[in-house]
């Protein structure tokens, strides 16, 4: 296995699994359903420093986001996720915090926080704070106090293990460039454990004193009116701190081995009883385990743990340069849909932070394609069961910018998977070609507000390059054309908020075996509606089930259907969402 794919797929394993307010639409009835406001959410993720700079320094601020409140609250959206805005090194981009309770200075500051936070609430815009917290930065107090000696009162906040004890059993680290997650420290002669960066050491959960830190910085946000926490890598904070040898085999269930510890379910408890259950707030942990069981295990109203589970089986689908087959990505989401039919919930999305575009990997970025498979690809995320999850500049269809040289990207992962290639003596033109398709930095590339230079999102040099194609793909072309990507996701959004049946209906798979149409219904009382998603460049002809004879259009794609009788041919990535 390329040693790209091999990162990412471990990867995934580690992580898996204007001023008006919004009309408030009148309901039907829901009978039998738990609703939840967390549930009937469309949530919009943000990467803040390709955002909007309004300093000239190249990075995304928080002025920048309060600036275009305006612009997310017309999307439609009622709930926004940042990615880290902690004071920190930036190793990792914000996701090595070296400081809990400050706002890094790149982005500005804590009144500007706050001031952000009470813009979106006047729009009835909720907020959802990423947590990090199966690491710090090795700059933060702790460590630098826990690595001074070994009886210093934070030794016991991070994982060491001592030299005189022999080298300590093999772990791997994402972002090491030799996959070793254990470092020598000669200040105390010994190793500290680093599942990520060796600038990212892993606290100790095992410690309460560190447990009860967390769950006071958890407060300190709930007390200043955050509405969710996005939990990173949670599902590795339990540890067997033996370290026993890992198994023959191990790669192929990591999470076995490295997540869901022995003590997760007991952590996750406390902190559900010590903060959660004390604020109307909901919390998702990124990854939900390797199986059913494990997911059920962290969401299940009964379990008293966490809401939502973020999984990324879907993300699995289609990391290689050969494509995906729509089959795969059917039973994905058919099998994770019926196991959640009953008890928990499920976040739905194709792009984060830490994936390629959503249009370039599971449709075409090509410009004769482009716009329909990106509306095609929005109509699936939002006619899901499941809280969706929207990444920023996925609603204009903004695409992979693909790199040609390391030396234009950013990303740790990228850069110490390259020195792993060359001392492994690997084929670095593999890497390259798989690393132009699949890096995490082709979804992190500045937001395309206009056609101006630097595409409106800055007045100096952007910490990642402006994509290419920003002069036909950004917002201000787009608010001025009626039939844009932007536009019909207005429109798609829209529909979800004013119809229960896309929140809580029943799923069902149909036409399961048509390789090009991923059919299905939503079911909920009388409600009743048909999509039908053409995942192709060719026009497909099906076939209608009688019960489907006489739908009524609500959403298309493109400007007409064409249909004959029974028979209903989609155009190349044509969504039809009809009620029947």
């Amino acid at each position: 296995m390329k040693n790209l794919i091999f990162c990412l797929a471990i990867f995934f394993l580690f992580a898996s699994c204007n001023d008006d307010k919004k009309e408030e639409a009148e309901e039907p009835e829901v009978s039998n359903i738990q609703k939840e406001w967390w549930k009937e959410a469309v949530i919009y993720q943000i990467y803040p420093r390709s955002f909007k700079d309004t300093n000239g320094d190249g990075v995304g601020d928080l002025k920048g986001i309060i600036q275009k409140l305006d612009y997310i609250d017309s999307l439609g959206v009622n709930m926004v996720w940042l990615n880290p805005i902690y004071s920190s090194p930036n190793a990792d981009n914000g996701y090595d915090i070296s400081d809990y309770r400050a706002i890094m200075d790149e982005f500005g500051t804590m009144e500007e926080f706050d001031l952000m936070l009470s813009e979106m609430h006047k729009r009835d815009i909720k907020f959802v704070m990423d947590v990090v917290v199966n690491h710090s930065s090795d700059e933060h107090e702790w460590f630098q106090e826990s690595r001074k000696s070994r009886d210093n009162p934070y030794r016991d906040y991070y994982h060491w293990w001592p030299a005189e004890k022999g080298e300590p059993n093999y772990r791997y680290s994402l972002f090491d460039p030799k996959g070793e997650a254990w470092k020598y420290d000669s200040i105390t002669n010994a190793y500290y454990l680093h599942y990520f960066s060796k600038k990212q050491p892993d606290l100790n959960w095992e410690n309460p004193k560190v447990r009860q830190e967390v769950y006071d910085i958890m407060k300190f946000w709930a007390e200043k009116g955050v509405d969710g926490f996005r939990l990173d890598a949670f599902q590795f904070v339990s540890k067997d701190t033996t370290f026993p040898p890992l198994p023959e085999g191990y790669e192929k269930d990591v999470i076995k081995y490295y997540g869901m510890g022995p003590n997760l379910h007991k952590y996750l408890k406390e902190l559900n009883q010590e903060v959660l259950s004390k604020y109307d707030v909901f919390a998702v942990s990124e990854g939900a385990g390797s199986n059913f069981e494990d997911a059920h295990s962290l969401v299940d109203a009964d379990r008293n743990e966490l809401q939502m589970a973020y999984h990324f089986k879907g993300m699995d689908v289609g990391n290689s340069l050969e494509g995906y087959k729509l089959s795969e990505f059917k039973e994905v989401y058919t099998k994770w849909d019926s196991a959640f039919a009953k008890e928990g919930w499920l976040s739905i999305f194709l792009a984060n932070h830490d994936v390629p575009r959503m249009v370039s990997k599971f449709g075409i970025d090509s410009p004769e394609f482009r716009a329909a498979s990106s509306k095609m690809l929005n109509t699936f995320i939002l006619t899901m069961r499941g809280t969706p999850y929207v990444y920023y500049g996925d609603e204009l269809g903004m695409t992979n910018i693909g790199f040609d040289s390391i030396s234009q990207y950013q990303d740790i992962v990228a850069k110490n998977g390259y020195e792993k290639t060359i001392n492994e003596g690997g084929d670095i033109d593999q890497y390259m070609a798989e690393l132009k398709f699949l890096s995490r930095d082709n979804g992190r590339t500045p937001m395309q507000w206009d056609n101006s230079d630097n595409a409106g999102f800055t007045t100096g040099t952007p910490w990642l390059p402006i994509n290419e194609n920003f002069e036909e793909i950004n917002v201000q072309t787009q608010n001025n054309d009626p039939n844009s990507c932007l536009n019909y996701f207005r429109e798609i959004v829209k529909l979800r908020m004013e119809n229960p049946v896309l929140v809580y209906g029943d799923y069902q798979l149909i036409l399961p075996d048509n390789k090009n149409v991923y059919a299905y219904t939503r079911e909920l009382d009388d409600q009743k509606m048909l999509i039908l998603l053409n995942f192709s460049t060719e026009n497909t002809s099906i076939e209608l089930p009688e019960k489907f004879s006489k739908p009524e259009l609500l959403i298309n794609n493109y400007s007409e259907v064409q249909r004959k009788n029974s028979k209903l041919t989609l155009k190349p990535y044509q969504a039809l969402i009809f009620n029947y």
